[in-house]
C-alpha cells in the first residue's frame, strides 16, 4: 500500500446520473465502503449505496424526548404536590392527579427531542465544515450544476492509490484525479 496520508482520496467525474449510479454499484460490489458522491440533486440509488447506516440521531432523540417528558412530569409533581399544594376544584393532592400533567409532559418531551435532533444532526454530520479537500478537485465547482462525482476515500481498507485510480478509470469516467489534503 502506498502512503495514504498525503491524499484524501481518488475522485472520478461522470457525465450522467446513470453513470454515477452504475459506478457506485460497482464500487460497492468491489468492496469499497468509504466513498462519497457529489451531484447537483439527490440520487436515491446512490444514497442507498453509500449511506453510513445508523447515525445515532434517532436513538439520542428518543432518549432526550424521554428525559424531557420525565423532567416535565417531575417538575409539575414537585411544584403542585410537594412544594406548593393547592386544593383547586376538589382535586386530590397525590399522583392520581396525573391526567392534568399530560400536556406539559408531552410538550417538554417534544421540546427536548426537537432541539436534540437538530443539534445532534449538526454535530454527527460534522457541521459546520467550511472547507473540504474535494473543493481542490478540478471542475468540482460543476458538482452543483451539471457534474457527477464519486470519491473513494483513503481511509477505505481497500484503498491503494494506483489500484483505486485504475479501478475508477475502468468505470469510463470523464476524468480521474487524486484529491490532495
Amino acid at each position: 500500500m502506498q502512503n495514504r496520508n498525503d491524499v484524501y482520496g481518488v475522485i472520478a467525474e461522470f457525465a450522467t446520473p446513470d453513470d454515477l449510479i452504475a459506478a457506485t454499484h460497482q464500487a460497492k460490489s468491489a468492496g469499497y465502503s468509504k466513498m462519497d458522491a457529489y451531484s447537483p440533486f439527490p440520487i436515491e440509488e446512490v444514497i442507498e449505496e453509500i449511506a453510513p447506516g445508523d447515525t445515532g440521531v434517532p436513538r439520542v432523540t428518543l432518549i432526550a424526548g424521554l428525559v424531557g417528558a420525565s423532567s416535565g412530569f417531575i417538575l409539575q409533581y414537585v411544584g403542585n404536590i410537594i412544594d406548593y399544594p393547592l386544593i383547586i376544584g376538589g382535586r386530590p393532592l397525590d399522583i392520581s392527579n396525573w391526567p392534568s400533567m399530560i400536556p406539559i409532559t408531552f410538550e417538554m418531551g417534544i421540546l427536548f427531542a426537537a432541539f436534540t435532533a437538530a443539534f445532534s444532526m449538526i454535530a454527527f454530520n460534522g457541521l459546520p465544515q467550511p472547507y473540504h479537500p474535494v473543493f481542490n478537485t478540478p471542475r468540482f465547482e460543476q458538482a452543483s450544476q451539471d457534474a457527477f462525482f464519486l470519491c473513494i476515500e483513503s481511509t477505505d481498507p481497500l484503498f491503494d492509490r494506483s489500484q483505486t485510480s485504475q479501478f475508477l478509470r475502468g468505470l469510463k469516467p470523464l476524468q480521474v484525479s487524486e484529491v490532495p489534503y
